[in-house]
């Protein structure tokens, strides 16, 4: 009888133990309500490729038992999938393990942050939590609850357009070219003697204007004569010498100029003349560049003297000096300088594109670069780069607009095979390294290309908007908004980073300034309008809302859709307006 209790009370015994472990589980699920969730930010958003949240769990006093494990997990649940961010593990204070302890007596507060890869489907969705709780060999889960929207993800809408650099064009259509040729004459004579004329420098001055003569692409632009006197003598002789030098040479050259036929010599300011008395500064020159033993001391008397009769009564004083210079230096001053002006006018635009695409081979390098400027089809553009490229490979520039234009007609692989090219000619190059960037950019490597932004710094204020773009994509919005100030473009993104901001600054005024930007934005697309409807939503203007949403559809009917499961609009999810554009 003793044994048959003793038995039916061990019985009891363990009987009541699994029953009080199960109520223990139970208990926690029955008093699940009173559990407290809050999860920052309120609304997920995507930042860079990821949605962050933090989770904070709030237990009462006496709910958490001794002997049990929590396991909350957050789940981001959306239309075809979900995925959890980090859990949160905690355990009762009779547990022997390493989680944080929630007391059963005071309960409290305890948190984990965590991110998840962004997925376009959970443009829509919501954050809820799953929770397990276990004592020994019992678990159970409790209710899942609804802790957050999701997702913010306007930062999708970033456009691609890295903005490359086409090298310029040195391109003159009007040059000039000038020759010139001198006359001396004997001292104290202003009469050209024949031999002056026959010198090589006066015949090639000849030659020089038979040969412009005549061409329809020259124009005689003037002539320039200058006489001199050297500077010893009287004054007033030498005022007299330069004149008569200066008339002689005048009629000398207006009849060659008759002879060969050069029109506008009658005109106003075709031919400009001027005498010169005393050649002092000539006399400077000449001295700088002699041998003459005491030339510094007759520098010094020049830089002492103003007074022209001064400074030759004081240079004839150094008497050994003064035989060289009267033998060497003031022959060369007794002259007379004449400069024969011409433009030579290049090709029209017309005929540069004719030739570019006709016959390339007779153009100059620079001409085949400008020409490349007056086409508007990038093939034909490329086509004519190309041309630079293999008929001046030398030459930087050709590589890169080449892999310029690639990257517009969106021919990466090319593009940078041209960029390579280029940076073979010239490794430091940063309009190349900026380009090679876009490249990269482009194929995805954002490693490599803001490495290549980095060392481009100075080709040009495309490179800091590019590093602007960069910085959205990792979710930096301030950063990035310091880019697009420095690069000084107003564009869509500029715009939607100014907006993006919000979240940190939570600055109404920003809404007004993303609007300020793009109505300063040159093209005029759906995604323009599709932006100036979010920025509506969120200063719950309705008629800056519907407007522009409507606008957007119209001009790109995919943003139907799109708009559909976009949560900037879910708080006019049952509004007729708005549901009469999306649906």
């Amino acid at each position: 009888m003793k044994k048959l209790n003793v038995s039916i009370l061990a019985s009891f015994l363990f009987a009541a133990l699994i029953l009080s472990s199960c109520g223990g589980v139970q208990k926690m699920v029955k008093m699940a309500s009173e559990v407290k969730y809050d999860v920052t930010p309120k609304v997920l958003e995507m930042h860079g490729d990821s949605v962050a949240a933090t989770l904070k769990v709030t237990f009462p006093i006496k709910y958490f038992i001794k002997k049990a494990i929590l396991e909350v997990t957050p789940v981001f649940k959306y239309e075809g999938g979900e995925v959890a961010f980090k859990s949160l593990i905690l355990q009762g204070e009779d547990v022997q393990d390493n989680n944080q302890v929630v007391s059963y007596t005071s309960g409290g507060s305890f948190t984990v942050t965590s991110k998840v890869a962004f997925v376009e489907g959970m443009r829509k969705g919501e954050l809820v939590t799953r929770v397990k709780a276990t004592m020994g060999e019992n678990s159970a889960e409790l209710p899942e609850v609804k802790v957050a929207d999701g997702t913010m993800s306007s930062a999708i809408l970033l456009e691609a357009d890295a903005k490359a650099i086409a090298a310029d064009n040195k391109f003159i259509r009007v040059t000039t070219d000038s020759k010139e040729a001198a006359i001396h004459f004997v001292i104290n004579q202003a009469t050209i003697h024949g031999k002056e004329l026959r010198k090589e420098e006066m015949e090639a001055l000849k030659e020089f204007v038979k040969g412009a003569v005549g061409q329809e692409n020259v124009e005689f632009k003037g002539v320039e004569i200058s006489a001199y006197a050297s500077p010893d003598g009287p004054e007033k002789l030498n005022t007299k010498l330069s004149g008569n030098r200066l008339k002689n040479t005048e009629q000398f050259l207006a009849r060659e100029l008759k002879r060969s036929k050069v029109g506008g010599l009658e005109e106003e300011g075709f031919m400009l003349s001027n005498a010169t008395p005393e050649d002092w500064d000539g006399f400077k020159k000449l001295m700088q560049e002699s041998t003459i033993e005491d030339k510094e001391l007759i520098l010094r008397v020049l830089s002492m003297y103003s007074d022209p009769v001064v400074r030759e009564k004081e240079i004839k004083n150094i008497s050994a000096a003064y035989e060289i210079i009267a033998e060497e230096i003031l022959p060369q001053l007794r002259r007379s300088k004449l400069t024969v002006n011409i433009a030579i006018i290049g090709y029209s635009d017309e005929e540069l594109k004719d030739l570019a695409v006709s016959n390339p081979d007779t153009l100059k390098v620079e001409e085949l670069m400008y020409a490349a400027t007056l086409f508007s089809d990038l093939n034909t553009k490329l086509s004519v780069y190309s041309k630079v490229a293999s008929n001046y490979a030398d030459d930087w520039r050709g590589h890169n607009n080449v892999g310029y234009i690639n990257l517009q007609l969106g021919k990466v692989a090319e593009a940078k095979a041209a960029l390579e090219a280029a940076k073979n000619l010239d490794a430091s190059n940063t309009i190349v390294l900026n380009n090679l960037g876009v490249c990269a950019h482009k194929e995805g490597d954002l490693t490599a290309a803001k490495e290549y932004y980095d060392a481009a710094a100075g080709a040009g204020n495309q490179v800091s908007y590019n590093q602007g773009i960069l910085e959205i994509k990792k979710g930096d919005y301030e950063k990035a908004l310091n880019y697009f100030v420095s690069s000084k473009y107003n564009t869509f993104n500029f715009a939607l980073a100014k907006m993006l901001n919000y979240s940190y600054t939570k600055n109404a005024d920003t809404f007004d300034a993303a609007l300020g930007i793009l109505s300063k934005v040159e093209e005029n697309n759906a995604k323009i309008d599709y932006l100036k409807a979010i920025l509506g939503a969120r200063k719950q203007d309705t008629d800056l809302l519907f407007n522009n949403l409507r606008t957007a559809i119209e001009k790109d009917a995919s943003l139907k859709a799109f708009a559909k499961k976009d949560i900037e609009f879910a708080q006019y999810a049952a509004d007729a307006t708005y549901k009469g554009i999306v649906e």
